[in-house]
C-alpha cells in the first residue's frame, strides 16, 4: 500500500502520509533506545489506514451462521461430520470436538488432527444413498452453476447440488443448510438469493426442525432463532440458516 496516497477516516480526522510519518518518526524514536531486539526501519512499513473504527466491524453473516451450526453439532455430537464447502473457519474449528471430513470444489491443502479434506463436485457426490449421518453446506448452494468459482453455467446447478444433499442424507440424518433469503433473485455472478417457500419446496419431504435468520440491520443486529417465513421474505439479503432431518425410512 502507498502510504502517500492512502487515507482513512478515523475519529478526529484522516489518516494520511503527513500523520503516519510523524507517528513512524515518534515511535522509531522510542525504538532506538529499547534493548529487545526489536529493528523499525521506514523500508519495512506496512501501514493499516482503516482500523481506526469506532467499534469492531465483522460479516454478520459469516459470523452468526457458522456459530449458529458450531452450536447445532456441539449439542448433537455426531460421530463424524460431513461438511460441502462451507467456511474452512467452521470445518477446522468444529474439528476440535467432532472429526470432520471437509469436501471442496477447489482442493485445499489443510493439516489439522480430526480433520480431513477432499475434492467433490456438489452436483455428484462420491457417497452412496442415505449414507451421511450428519452434514452441512452453508453459503454455498447459492453458488453452483454461476460459474464464480470454475464450474460449468448451469441455470438448475443449484437444485442439482441440493438433490445430492436430499440423496447422500441418511435416515434420521441431519443437514445443516444456509442459504441468502429475501425476495427471489440472482444477481450474476455472485449469488442467488431464495425465498423461504422455495427452499422448503426444494427440499421435498425432509422435516424442517429448526430456521433461524441472521436479518438485515432494519430487523435486527444478531441471530432470530424460529424466525418466520414472512420475517424470512421481507429480508433483502438475509441469511437463512435451516436445520433440516430425514425422516426414518425416507430416501431423498
Amino acid at each position: 500500500m502507498n502510504a502517500g496516497t492512502a487515507t482513512a477516516t478515523i475519529p478526529g480526522g484522516t489518516l494520511g502520509e503527513a500523520e503516519f510519518r510523524a507517528q513512524f518518526e515518534r515511535f522509531a524514536t522510542t525504538a532506538a533506545a529499547d534493548r529487545r531486539g526489536f529493528s523499525v526501519e521506514w523500508s519495512e512499513r506496512l501501514p493499516c489506514l482503516q482500523d481506526r473504527t469506532p467499534s469492531t466491524g465483522f460479516d454478520r453473516h459469516y459470523v452468526y451462521h457458522t456459530a449458529w451450526a458450531a452450536r447445532l453439532l456441539a449439542r448433537l455430537r455426531p460421530v463424524e461430520h460431513v461438511d460441502v464447502a462451507s467456511s474452512l473457519y467452521f470445518a477446522t474449528l468444529a474439528s476440535a470436538f467432532v472429526p470432520v471430513r471437509y469436501y471442496e470444489y477447489r482442493p485445499v491443502e489443510l493439516g489439522l488432527s480430526n480433520l480431513a479434506c477432499g475434492q467433490a463436485d456438489l452436483t455428484s457426490l462420491p457417497f452412496d444413498d442415505d449414507s451421511i449421518p450428519s452434514m452441512s453446506c452453508m453459503h454455498v448452494v447459492e453458488h453452483v452453476g454461476l460459474g464464480r468459482y470454475g464450474d460449468e453455467l448451469d441455470f438448475d446447478g443449484d437444485l442439482k447440488a441440493i438433490a445430492e444433499l436430499r440423496r447422500v442424507l441418511a435416515p434420521d440424518g441431519n443437514l445443516l443448510f444456509v442459504v441468502p433469503v429475501g425476495r427471489p433473485r440472482i444477481q450474476f455472478n455472485a449469488h442467488r438469493i431464495y425465498g423461504f417457500d422455495q427452499v422448503r419446496e426444494a427440499f421435498g419431504d425432509l422435516e424442517l426442525t429448526e430456521f433461524s435468520l441472521v436479518p438485515d440491520r432494519r430487523d435486527g443486529f444478531g441471530l432470530i432463532e424460529n424466525a418466520s417465513r414472512e420475517l424470512a421474505d421481507r429480508q433483502r439479503y438475509g441469511c437463512g440458516c435451516f436445520w433440516f432431518r430425514k425422516g426414518r425410512g425416507r430416501r431423498g
